[in-house]
């Protein structure tokens, strides 16, 4: 990380109805500080929050530019700030007789979601835990709070930020967690909870000589050094693997840097008047307007987050499978439970936005710990968007911009099918904690998930509860599913936060790690390998694949609402790549304003391509021009039929006609059996043919025979194209539709090979017009740019074109001299070791291949200035590139037909963010 310029204020206090910062500083005091301070300080809040202060990201960047050093003023600066937080708690950091005791909490200007690190009950020691219990009286609670900082600070301070491996991959944390489950296992205890003040007493003891025994060093007395060890532990766990991967996928800048929240602690776990728990002022699940949360008696924030007990729900509405019978908050605390949801409206309506909240109830005491944005996934999202723009609480511009175009592939996520769900027996049932069906193999740890998803296994990760440990293999899975947790628990807010299928506390399984398997209630039994399906929505498991089927996005009416915002406000045009007319109805269907790619080539694969390919390969080994028109002239008549098909779905919406671009010798057999008959087929001897096939052979087709190069070898080929096009129009005008085709000529690099096709099709246009009987038929003439030296001759080839379409997949591979087929090779390793940002055939490389197609614009329009130019590689339902796109001065962009609802977004999103002039 680079240096910066010395700031003279490192440390920000809030509490007692006042702060220094406020919820404009996210990045200076990250999401979780800016939001401390908001609450306890601004006017209209002043929430009941544990007063603390907030150490700056901008020490962050400093620890990792100074050999993980500090600045001299901050020790000063940090005691200054203790001392505020114990005049207003009435209690002092390492007394004896009246003990402060503080949390140390990480927090990203972005939400990251349990993967830094948190250490609560900073300050306990053989001494101040006199105090402890003096103050309440509990010497069980004091010995529980002892227990859990020791494990915490061992590991998170002592292994992790000390750098020590554990033995054995095993870490000193699950090492004390042993100890704790077998004696629970010993006494026959269900719960923590159920431990004894002296059994407490003696698992410290216990704890304090593992530590010794496993990490070769003494647990800290000293309170102060307690805290500085803990501060640098969450420094240290920005750069952990868990972070770096998480920020990898999330696209989160490396040099942001984590700010460290101290708070004063206050105490979930004080007995049966004391509680805690999360909760979101809508359902993150579907986005409906209710207040959702869970709770848990007795207990410390950690154990809601970790799933290791099944929350209480907080309300009716909260209920589940699960948690039916446990008593709500609104029945267990009424007059807390009203004061919280006071509270939960209050920051909604401030935040304007749905918002997590953390919150502790000590000795009949309510405490707010934080507040955030909710993670919500696509479903969610888009009705939260929709419903609170008609209530007013926000504006059209907003309510696009709370929606990321990638949340929308959770409302095209397929979903299991029906019928199969009739047909199957359900072996389990937990929470539906994300959305939509999936299935794949089971697979029981992270690395395990990593390793079979690099084979192109598609798998399921079957944890008891997942920690941020596991975040990779998580990633790479299908879908999650766990055993232990609610509907807030790390997997349930990850997963949410992804839009990947997840269930949790899907208790009716049990998992037996070591054995690599799991047993259903049912009796089932599913090992490593074996397939199994969710339905995510219904929290529902079954043995075996299910098939899976897509959702009828229409039939979603938040979506609706969302889209008619998004087109009134979107700059550039959405078409679709599409190969046949199936394809133009669904892309029409999800909006495309026309087809920016349609391949001819594509009949001559899959279903019903026979007889097209036979005329084709037909053409291919002819030897004269003779024999290369009659097979031609039998084409004609199926590349009319697409074309006009096509066009008539489209009905008046431009379509793009790419003319045949592959090498030819990719359309001839090339195994004895298939030329033999061929042979037979075209009476032609094995000896003619396996010679002419021969001649076809390439030693680099990519660079060949292939493209505007076949038309100007042959141009009958492009005359047949051409005329099927004009032919299909005018048929379709005669029937009263509209059809307007645009030509384009793919690998083109000069101007030259496009005026040589330009004098093919006037003098087909000039025919047709004269055989039909009509004066004009509306056409565009251009060209796709796929070659680097198109782009920079783009002034000379518009003086010859209607239209560019920049083809970016080729030309990305030109330009990197990158293959396609064979990246998998060395790109995972390049984008490792960050030798590359993201792979160039998924986002566009901007100051690359991004230069070349801002000169190709540049220039051609220079030459025309109302040149029309769109995109059409896959990068075109890329968000990040439909954005560059935009703000280049594009036209339109293209992609799959699935893609086109999130184009439409990303392109929303770009003229909001980057308005067009």
């Amino acid at each position: 990380m680079a240096t910066v310029k010395k700031p003279s204020k490192y440390v920000y206090s809030f509490g007692g109805g006042k702060a220094d910062g406020n919820e404009s500083m996210k990045n200076l005091l990250g999401g979780k500080g800016a939001n401390l301070a908001e609450m306890a300080g601004h006017p209209k809040l002043r929430l009941p929050v544990p007063p603390g202060f907030t150490v700056t990201t901008e020490v962050c960047t400093w620890y990792y530019a100074n050999k993980k050093a500090y600045p001299k003023v901050l020790n000063q600066q940090l005691k200054d700030a203790m001392m505020q937080m114990e005049k207003l708690m009435g209690k002092k950091f390492g007394d004896v007789k009246n003990p402060l005791l503080v949390s140390v909490r990480s927090g990203a200007r972005s939400s990251m979601p349990g993967m830094m690190e948190t250490v609560l009950n900073v300050g306990l020691n053989e001494e101040t835990i006199k105090g402890i219990i003096a103050q309440s009286g509990d010497a069980r609670f004091a010995y529980d709070a002892y227990r859990r900082l020791i494990m915490m600070y061992a590991d998170v301070v002592m292994e992790k930020a000390g750098g020590i491996e554990p033995k054995g991959g095993k870490g000193i944390r699950k090492v004390l967690d042993e100890k704790l489950e077998k004696l629970k296992h010993k006494k026959s205890y269900q719960s923590d909870t159920d431990l004894t003040v002296d059994e407490l007493k003696a698992l410290v003891k216990e704890f304090k000589a593992t530590v010794v025994k496993v990490l070769g060093k003494t647990f800290p007395e000293d309170p102060y050094e307690q805290l500085w060890g803990s501060i640098g532990a969450v420094f240290s766990s920005w750069m952990g693997k868990r972070a770096i991967e998480y920020r990898r996928i999330e696209k989160i800048p490396d040099e942001w840097g984590t700010a460290v929240n101290v708070q004063a602690m206050v105490f979930g776990n004080m007995g049966d008047d004391s509680c805690t728990g999360v909760a979101f002022t809508r359902n993150p699940g579907n986005g409906e307007d209710k207040f959702y949360g869970e709770y848990l008696v007795n207990a410390q924030g950690e154990d809601v987050v970790a799933g290791i007990r099944t929350p209480a729900p907080v309300n009716e509405y909260s209920k589940n499978a699960q948690s039916e019978h446990y008593d709500t908050l609104e029945k267990l605390m009424p007059s807390l439970y009203k004061e919280l949801y006071g509270y939960q409206q209050k920051l909604e309506k401030h935040y304007k936005d749905m918002q997590d909240i953390e919150f502790t109830i000590e000795k009949g005491k309510l405490f707010m710990l934080q507040c955030r944005v909710g993670k919500r996934n696509g479903v969610a999202a888009v009705r939260m968007a929709t419903e609170m723009y008609k209530a007013k609480q926000i504006d059209a511009n907003t309510a696009i911009l709370r929606v990321s175009p990638n949340q929308l592939v959770e409302l095209l996520l397929p979903m299991l099918d029906p019928k199969a769900e009739i047909t199957q027996p359900v072996i389990a049932k937990g929470l539906p904690a994300g959305p939509g069906g999936a299935k794949g193999r089971a697979v029981f740890t992270s690395e395990d998930a990593v390793a079979w998803a690099a084979k192109g296994e598609k798998v399921i990760l079957v944890r008891e509860e997942t920690s941020p440990e596991d975040v990779d293999g998580m990633h790479k899975a299908q879908a999650i599913l766990t055993t232990k947790g609610g509907m807030t628990s790390h997997a349930a807010l990850v997963a949410r936060g992804w839009g990947k299928c997840c269930i949790v506390g899907c208790s009716d399984i049990e998992i037996h790690v070591n054995s690599k398997m799991f047993h259903a209630k049912n009796g089932v039994v599913i090992k490593e390998g074996d397939w199994i399906s969710l339905n995510g929505t219904k929290g529902l498991v079954y043995e075996g694949s299910l098939p899976l089927v897509d959702i009828d996005i229409e039939k979603n009416q938040s979506y609706k609402d969302l889209m008619k915002l998004v087109d009134k406000t979107k700059q550039i045009g959405v078409r679709a790549n599409a190969e046949t007319p199936a394809d133009a109805a669904v892309a029409s269907k999800f909006g495309a304003e026309g087809i920016g790619l349609f391949r001819t080539e594509h009949m001559f694969y899959g279903e019903g391509s026979e007889e097209p390919l036979f005329l084709l390969r037909k053409m291919i080994v002819s030897k004269t021009e003779k024999e290369r028109r009659e097979a031609l002239n039998a084409l004609f008549v199926y590349v009319k039929k697409d074309v006009k098909d096509t066009l008539a779905v489209m009905n008046g919406h431009p379509v793009t006609i790419r003319l045949l671009d592959p090498p030819l010798h990719e359309f001839v057999p090339h195994d004895t059996e298939k030329l033999q008959e061929l042979s037979k087929e075209l009476g032609i001897r094995m000896s003619v043919l396996k010679r002419r096939v021969l001649a076809l052979h390439e030693n680099n087709p990519m660079l060949g025979h292939r493209g505007v190069r076949l038309g100007i070898s042959y141009p009958e080929i492009t005359e047949m194209q051409i005329r099927a096009i004009f032919e299909a129009t005018v048929e379709l005008i005669r029937k009263g539709k509209k059809a307007l085709p645009e030509i384009m000529i793919p690998v083109v690099c000069g101007k030259h090979e496009l005026r040589h096709q330009k004098d093919i099709v006037e003098q087909v246009y000039k025919e047709t017009c004269e055989k039909m009987k009509v004066k004009k038929i509306p056409y565009l003439y251009g060209t796709m740019i796929e070659i680097p030296r198109a782009a920079l001759k783009a002034n000379s080839l518009a003086m010859e074109a209607d239209f560019f379409s920049f083809g970016t997949n080729d030309l990305t591979q030109m330009s990197f001299g990158f293959s396609r087929d064979d990246i998998g090779g060395f790109l995972p390793k390049y984008l490792d070791l960050k030798l590359l940002p993201y792979d160039p055939f998924q986002t566009i490389d901007q100051s690359g291949v991004g230069e070349l197609i801002k000169i190709g614009v540049e220039r051609g329009r220079v030459t025309k200035p109302n040149l029309k130019i769109g995109i059409c590689g896959e990068h075109g339902g890329d968000p990040d590139s439909v954005v560059f796109c935009h703000k280049i001065g594009m036209n339109y962009v293209s992609c799959s037909p699935f893609r086109v609802p999130i184009a439409r977004l990303a392109a929303a999103h770009a003229a909001l963010e980057f308005p067009r002039k």
